[in-house]
């Protein structure tokens, strides 16, 4: 057997996945505990989290996090979960609390957001093991003093100035690792990559998206029985 060619496994049932941009197998990964994150999938439909082939999921959503979302997620899933937990509108105590329960219900890391107080950040990585994950959302993004405090991973959203901002830090921080959005084509998450992100997250599809190509193909299977 061709040692480059690797073996793939797949039933019928299971052949819909939603498949991360392949490119993303350029970039380095992050290894957490042993497991090789490369690819992300920036969701929290459990349905596409159950049928995806990416390395990991990041869990954040424009609502105040809730034990019972990041609950749900976690069970859920059958890859590893890095669940967001406030920094924006819920901090200080409360995203203390959703951390360690993350913790706690099996996420592989948590994720704070861009807004997040120095002391918030403080409170959360005093009380887990896990990575503490700081959005960054432009160059001018403080985090000297958050690094210090025990965050170990950015994530970097910047919109079209993604890239730009990956390349900023990766020269500030030669050996931190970091996570970027792909943008949305190939060429995008190559320059990513290349500007210095070891992982990369993808926005799926929405599930209305998918089933709406599901029901077209579904019209067009019929149009050909008939014939």
């Amino acid at each position: 057997m061709d040692k480059k060619k690797v073996p793939e496994i797949m039933t019928e049932l299971k052949q819909d996945l939603v498949r991360v941009p392949e490119v993303i197998r350029e970039a380095s990964g992050i290894l957490i505990f042993g497991k090789k994150i490369k690819s992300i999938i920036f969701t929290t439909d459990i349905a596409i989290i159950r049928n995806t082939d990416a390395n990991a999921v990041i869990a954040v959503y424009p609502f105040t996090p809730h034990p019972a979302i990041t609950k749900s997620i976690i069970e859920a899933a059958d890859i590893p979960v890095f669940s967001g937990v406030g920094g924006g509108t819920t901090q200080g105590t409360r995203s203390m609390y959703m951390s360690m329960f993350a913790e706690a219900q099996g996420s592989l890391g948590v994720v704070l957001n861009g807004p997040t107080p120095l002391d918030t950040v403080i409170e959360v990585c005093k009380v887990v093991d896990i990575p503490v994950i700081a959005t960054v959302t432009s160059i001018y993004t403080e985090i000297e003093e958050k690094l210090k405090a025990g965050v170990t991973i950015i994530n970097i959203s910047a919109g079209k100035e993604t890239a730009e901002t990956v390349a900023h830090f990766r020269k500030k921080y030669p050996e931190l690792p970091i996570i970027a959005t792909g943008g949305p084509n190939d060429e995008n998450i190559l320059e990513t990559i290349r500007a210095g992100a070891n992982a990369i997250t993808y926005t799926p599809p929405s599930s209305g998206d998918l089933f709406s190509y599901k029901m077209e193909k579904y019209r067009k299977q019929e149009k050909e029985n008939l014939k």
